[in-house]
């Protein structure tokens, strides 16, 4: 829905809308600020001047803080993961390597309301190389693993703090619980002249000398951008030395001097390698014999994943990360948690640059535990910082901060929360 759509659902919600509206408000607004420990602790909370239950166990606010550059209008969804009404799941386009809005990916899957997802393969600085539209992290997505994540040194998004890495996500575990994590590939190709580690999954790049496997989970677009840049540089030139072999049911069925694109059959597994990881796949030999195994590793978590997104961790046992960047005010999306992982929280700040100049990522770490997280990640942001809801009735989603674009930029992913039983 448009721009008018959203200011109708404001004005409806909003305190104009009577005296019990009002009362109601103030005694849902109370509970949103004591939600979790931190925020109890602190006896802080968000000044919300709009409050608005979406469906059981999610409920959504607005509010107002002061940043560093002026006033910031912030968006902030509450989700009772102890709810067994409620769950929470990694929202894609149906590929790896590909974008859609948040709003088409909350109508797709039925979502009760989503924000925009980690930071992802935009654009690109080989001449001729097609982006991929591939997130930077790993993704989990229905319990089951989509991609590994990217080296650091080819990431998209603004610096992380110090000690993070592209593996780093926030998750939510089969017990209900959410977590942060840092998920680790662990794979590897075995032939009859022996075994060789990968160094990718469905990624958009990968590193060097390394093999990567890419399934019918990437899509359809061009993997060159796998064996573009280094272990030091995103922007540093693609390898010559490449090469391509294709699996199916263990046995090698093609190979190429380059990677490829295009579909991949379901069953079939295509390997990349660039230098030493192509010069592995060049002894082999359509007809040989080739198995391949991936898997995400947590480092933290016994409890397997049902959901996991990417996104750099700004706030840790209630207090915010050392080294957080308190100088650059932008668009922002971020996720945490509290109440032992039983809350989840997902913000968005709005996007007319023009009155809202957004917060610092230091910032974005205090409002998220004002909050009431303990925990959080930062997101992408700028033109893909999107949120939206979809009330009881509606068919479609709103979108309920004003995108800095003219339009919802397609995103890789989001994270979607559903509701039964409204």
């Amino acid at each position: 829905m448009g721009v008018g759509g959203r200011t109708r659902a404001r004005s409806r919600f909003g305190l104009r809308a009577g005296g019990a509206a009002v009362a109601a408000f103030g005694a849902l607004a109370g509970s949103l600020a004591g939600a979790s420990g931190a925020a109890a602790r602190d006896g802080a909370g968000l000044p919300y001047s709009q409050v608005e239950q979406v469906a059981h166990g999610v409920t959504y606010g607005q509010f107002t803080v002061a940043g560093g550059k002026g006033a910031v209008t912030g968006y902030l969804l509450t989700v009772d993961l102890s709810d067994p009404r409620v769950r929470v799941d990694l929202l894609t386009p149906g590929a790896v390597a590909e974008r859609a809005p948040v709003s088409r990916l909350a109508d797709t899957a039925q979502a009760v309301a989503a924000v925009n997802g980690d930071f992802f393969n935009i654009t690109d600085e080989h001449p001729g190389v097609t982006p991929t539209g591939s997130s930077d992290g790993p993704e989990i997505a229905g319990g089951r693993a989509l991609k590994a994540a990217v080296p650091d040194a080819q990431r998209f998004g603004p610096a992380m703090p110090p000690g993070g890495t592209t593996r780093d996500v926030l998750g939510v575990g089969a017990d209900r619980r959410a977590r942060l994590d840092r998920l680790t590939l662990a794979g590897d190709l075995r032939t009859r002249q022996g075994s060789h580690p990968l160094g990718g999954f469905n990624q958009y790049a990968l590193p060097e000398g390394g093999i990567g496997a890419y399934t019918a989970g990437w899509g359809t677009v061009s993997r060159e951008r796998a064996v573009c840049g280094s272990d030091t540089s995103r922007a540093a030139a693609c390898a010559t030395d490449t090469y391509e072999v294709t699996v199916r049911r263990g046995r090698v069925t093609a190979v190429s001097d380059a990677p490829g694109q295009g579909a991949i059959a379901p069953g079939s597994t295509v390997l990349v390698g660039r230098e030493a990881g192509a010069d592995a796949l060049r002894a082999l030999r359509v007809g040989d014999r080739a198995d391949v195994s991936e898997r995400l590793v947590p480092a933290a978590s016994r409890v397997p994943y049902a959901f996991a997104v990417g996104g750099f961790t700004v706030l840790r046992d209630g207090a915010p990360l050392p080294g957080l960047d308190a100088t650059t005010a932008a668009v922002r999306t971020a996720a945490g948690f509290g109440a032992r992982g039983r809350t989840l929280y997902l913000l968005a700040l709005d996007g007319t640059a023009a009155a809202d100049p957004g917060l610092t990522v230091a910032e974005v770490a205090d409002v998220m535990r004002r909050a009431g997280a303990d925990d959080a990640v930062n997101l992408d942001g700028g033109g893909s910082t999107t949120l939206v809801t979809r009330g009881p009735g509606q068919a479609a989603a709103t979108v309920r901060n004003n995108p800095s674009g003219v339009a919802e930029r397609p995103v890789a992913n989001a994270v979607g929360v559903f509701s039964t039983g409204r």
